[in-house]
């Protein structure tokens, strides 16, 4: 829920426009307070023991749509829906397989619960900096 989140907010702050496609309503400034309260419950259910493995089935499968939906979003005011769920669904693979590893070698070093904050700054700091990039190539 954390690239929902950022394209919420940032289309909120008039950062972004996203069109007047279905998948823009569903990631919509008007959202965006609904959508940050579910992605701050999803980092707080990441750190906890039972969390299934981001890479299981369900999960993925669920980072894959939200990053199809976030790209359907961000490219519908420009280029044709397919390609931005295309990009934005092959951008949740590659965030989950390098989130993953990069954890897990993280995590040799350093307790897992630390790792896991510092993967959720480095997201959300990250997705701010893709938006505000994103707000001054307009």
């Amino acid at each position: 829920m954390t690239a929902p989140a950022v394209i919420a907010w940032a289309a909120k702050q008039r950062w972004i426009h996203l069109g007047s496609s279905p998948f823009a309503t569903i990631i919509s400034a008007r959202a965006s307070r609904t959508i940050a309260e579910l992605a701050i419950s999803e980092l707080i259910a990441d750190k906890l023991p039972f969390t299934p493995n981001r890479l299981n089935a369900g999960p993925l499968a669920s980072r894959i749509a939200s990053g199809a939906i976030c790209g359907a979003a961000v490219c519908a005011v420009k280029r044709p829906l397919a390609a931005g769920a295309l990009l934005g669904g092959l951008g949740a693979i590659a965030g989950a397989l390098a989130g993953h590893h990069v954890r897990k070698s993280l995590s040799r070093d350093m307790p897992d619960f630390a790792t896991g904050l510092l993967e959720d700054a480095l997201a959300v700091g990250g997705g701010a900096l893709v938006a505000a990039l994103m707000a001054t190539a307009k």
